[in-house]
């Protein structure tokens, strides 16, 4: 009895620590979540911003931003839906910092992709996966 007590514990432990991953809010500095895209979301930005993204986000995210890319299911990390309303109601500052910034399983791209323009072309594109 006391072995399963121990297992039921342990059981619930992981699974708690895992919704907790799962769930944790990603707050954005105010700073930077009011920050203005510079970058008009014109032909050569979303060719840029598609470009980028086939390029570094949609082995996770997904060719369409729906979370469904080839790594996603080995990740902890479950893959937001980029068409959601909760995502595309977010200012084109927070999605820049997210991208910039990285956290947990998402990795910072301000080294990989070093020219800002190109990371603001990215939330220009991710703005086309609307529902």
């Amino acid at each position: 009895m006391k072995a399963n007590l121990i297992g039921v514990i342990m059981v619930g432990s992981v699974l708690l620590s895992f919704t907790y991953y799962q769930t944790k809010p990603w707050v954005v500095p105010e700073k930077n979540a009011k920050m203005a895209n510079p970058v008009k979301a014109d032909a050569a930005s979303l060719k840029t911003g598609k470009e980028m993204w086939t390029k570094h986000c949609a082995s996770c995210h997904g060719k369409t931003g729906a979370g469904d890319g080839t790594k996603a299911a080995s990740l902890k990390t479950t893959m937001e839906d980029i068409t959601s309303a909760g995502v595309q109601k977010q200012s084109d500052g927070e999605l820049f910092y997210k991208i910039t910034a990285g956290r947990d399983e998402m990795p910072s791209f301000k080294k990989k992709i070093t020219d800002p323009e190109d990371l603001w072309s990215i939330v220009n594109y991710m703005r086309t996966f609307k529902k």
